[in-house]
């Protein structure tokens, strides 16, 4: 161990006694781990990069802890394969233990290894207490590096994840995590307090590639990626994570620099060149040559014209950028998060639900960025048609179960339909195979001259495995009450003229109908203007000049964003309807519930229990309750799962009242609507052609914004 000292020493000359001490008890605690030199330089490596001087490159590093990997006797020991050459010839008396002296643990022999516990007595326990807590700050300071106030990892002390890892899988993480940016994440669990939400997975991550995990609200999608970016699950050492969770803590940094700064290389480089030039000496010259040059080698120059780029196309004007982050609303720091994630560029980035945050436009300016992204996407989302645009793989989670499917989700769910429909065609060829043998036992049981044929039919059917059937995902079903129609013109805007003030106008002389069949979407960015256009329909908004006209039947059934914030928690759904439509029979409130797929025990759960989807259902009960006959759905998808959105499309479809709608789902726009109103710039105007035309417009607007 002195060699070891004289060594470190020597090419670490700044080395402090702290933490030559911690590096003393790694070497004495763990040596017997130490398999081949690689191994040496995973335990030291790091800590020695940090204490190196600026001219101290990795092989360096590594060349050292080769030399300490030879230094040590077990390095020499280990390379023999297991065998060790003796000084002299050793009696196996003496190694009878009543021969033993009092000091066991003096005795060296290589027939006996003493316990780890025994090795621990050698260690000088103020040592290995220091060694343990520079080890947790090494950890702690890891994951705050890892985790930006705009790009959380997220805690979720209810969930707990767990994994069997073998060692030589670890060492071989850890020998590869410097060659390759491949994630492998084998046998693991995830639970959710007592409830297992997947057990015994295995997926892989090939870098470069932009996975789609998709599967039922409350299976578990969102706590899995919780449970990467915390590191509660192994991947490999070195691999940058981001998870796009919280949004932007709000103060006086500029949106635009608030970017800047998730490239942390570069933020500290330019700190420690503005520290150089307030020194102006000789030496701090020499130091700057070299700023400059690793400034230069990252491209630093043109990172701010990068950073506006994605800032554009998440929708932020050129004026917007230099405002500071205090002055956005919480939807817009989201996007600040996302704006920081696409910027820093991490090996794996992590999102859940993007869109959600964004209007049409952005959500179309993202999909073309990931298409070119380069390192690996992990992203969860209910929108079908941004999953087609920008996934190369799908993960599905079912029944505790996580399977891999190549290509986009259209891809993903023809091959899982045929493969449901093949699983289906061979139970029923066993369950008739079966059915066959046991019919001829019943026929033929008492008849002597069939004894051996039935005999042998008994043993075919013992042999055969159990016959399990093909598990079937529960259907989602919506339905709207029938209504009576309405004489147009229902709905009709004249004229209209909107503002806060005089001097803030919103909207500008707005022109437009609606019958009690149409079908129409609002779409235009955020901040447009499309919730006022809603309320000034509903008439919870009055115009400053110009008519709303509605027919004198028309009852509104009004879907706002926040309509799932506003139930009750603390009861249940049947509960909240007594509450809200007093005078009914419990079977007439589950009816109603079930219309919307809320049955069963759901209706009787704490809606604070039910996911996100289940209370939107909920929502979407109280909603139509009353049986309106034009309906304003106002984001009504945010919640919704992808197959509840299906059902939302055809519950839409058959509904025979009109429809306003403002969504960012594309697919279900294109399902549903017949007509698109366009807000921006104060007006309001009606798109012919339909979503394409609309969608050609928006890529016009953004082929100056979108980073190629």
């Amino acid at each position: 161990m002195d060699e070891c000292e004289n060594l470190i020493k020597s090419r670490f000359p700044n080395i402090n006694d702290d933490i030559y001490s911690y590096l003393e008890s790694v070497l004495t605690v763990s040596h017997d781990e130490f398999e081949r030199p690689d191994d040496v330089f995973d335990a030291l490596g790091e800590m020695l990069t940090e204490i190196a001087s600026s001219g101290t490159s990795e092989s360096d590093i590594r060349d050292t802890c080769n030399e300490i990997y030879e230094l040590l006797d077990f390095g020499k020991t280990k390379r023999s394969n297991g065998m060790r050459q003796l000084d002299a010839p050793v009696q196996m008396a003496a190694m009878n233990f009543g021969a033993m002296t009092d000091d066991i643990t003096s005795m060296t022999s290589i027939w006996m290894n003493g316990s780890r516990d025994d090795r621990l007595k050698h260690v000088d326990k103020k040592k290995l207490e220091k060694a343990e807590a520079k080890i947790q700050q090494k950890i702690d300071r890891r994951n705050a590096e890892g985790t930006k106030p705009s790009v959380s990892a997220g805690q979720d002390c209810q969930a707990s994840a767990a994994q069997v890892i073998s060692k030589k899988s670890a060492r071989m993480e850890n020998k590869s995590a410097g060659r390759i940016q491949d994630i492998r994440i084998e046998n693991f669990d995830v639970a959710f307090g007592e409830k297992v939400l997947i057990k015994g997975a295995d997926i892989t991550l090939v870098y470069g590639r932009r996975y789609g995990f998709v599967g039922r609200n409350g299976l578990g999608k969102t706590t899995l990626l919780k449970m990467i970016a915390t590191k509660q699950l192994q991947i490999p050492f070195g691999v940058s994570v981001l998870h796009v969770e919280q949004e932007v803590t709000g103060d006086e940094t500029l949106a635009i620099d608030s970017v800047l700064e998730a490239d942390t290389v570069r933020f500290d480089l330019l700190k420690k060149e503005k520290e150089l030039l307030a020194l102006n000496s000789t030496e701090a010259s020499a130091e700057l040559s070299e700023v400059y040059a690793e400034l230069s080698s990252i491209e630093a120059d043109k990172a701010p014209a990068l950073a506006s780029v994605i800032l554009a196309g998440l929708g932020f004007s050129a004026d917007e950028q230099k405002r500071a982050t205090k002055t956005f609303s919480g939807g817009w720091r989201m996007r600040l998060a996302l704006a920081r994630a696409l910027f820093a560029k991490p090996d794996l980035l992590l999102l859940d639900e993007p869109t959600n945050m964004l209007d049409l436009k952005a959500i179309i300016w993202l999909e073309n960025y990931l298409q070119t992204w380069p390192s690996t996407i992990l992203v969860v989302s209910h929108d079908r048609h941004f999953l087609d645009e920008v996934s190369t793989d799908i993960f599905h989670l079912q029944s505790q179960v996580i399977d891999h499917y190549k290509g986009n989700y259209e891809n993903f769910f023809k091959t899982r339909s045929e493969r449901m429909k093949n699983q289906q065609r061979e139970y029923d060829a066993q369950l008739q195979l079966r059915q066959h043998a046991q019919d001829f036992i019943d026929k033929f049981r008492y008849n002597a001259n069939r004894a051996a044929l039935v005999q042998s039919r008994i043993k075919m059917l013992e042999k055969l495995p159990p016959l399990i059937p093909v598990e079937k995902e529960v259907e989602v079903t919506m339905k709207f009450p029938e209504v009576a129609k309405l004489s147009p013109p229902v709905l009709q805007l004249d004229e209209v003229i909107f503002g806060y003030s005089k001097e803030r106008i919103v909207l500008n002389k707005i022109d437009l109908s609606a019958n009690d069949d149409s079908r129409i979407c609002v779409v235009g960015e955020n901040g447009a203007g499309k919730s006022t256009l809603l309320k000034l329909v509903l008439g919870e908004l009055t115009p400053l000049t110009g008519f709303v006209h509605t027919h004198r039947g028309i009852r509104y059934g009004y879907f706002s964003q926040h309509h799932v914030d506003q139930l009750s928690m603390d009861v249940n759904p049947v509960e909240l309807l007594q509450q809200r439509f007093p005078g009914q029979t419990v079977e007439e409130y589950r009816r109603q519930l079930g219309r919307f797929g809320v049955s069963g025990d759901l209706a009787l759960q704490s809606i604070s229990s039910l996911s996100g989807g289940q209370k939107s259902r909920v929502a979407f009960t109280v909603m139509c309750y009353s049986k309106p006959n034009f309906l304003v759905l106002d984001e009504p998808t945010n919640h919704l799962d992808i197959q509840t959105i299906e059902a939302l499309s055809i519950a839409i479809n058959e509904y025979n009242g009109g429809v306003i709608l403002v969504s960012h789902d594309e697919r279900l726009i294109r399902n549903v609507c017949k007509e698109l109103w366009i807000c921006g710039g104060g007006k309001v105007t009606r798109l012919d052609g339909g979503f394409d035309e609309y969608r050609k417009v928006v890529e016009t607007e953004l082929d100056c914004v979108i980073y190629k």
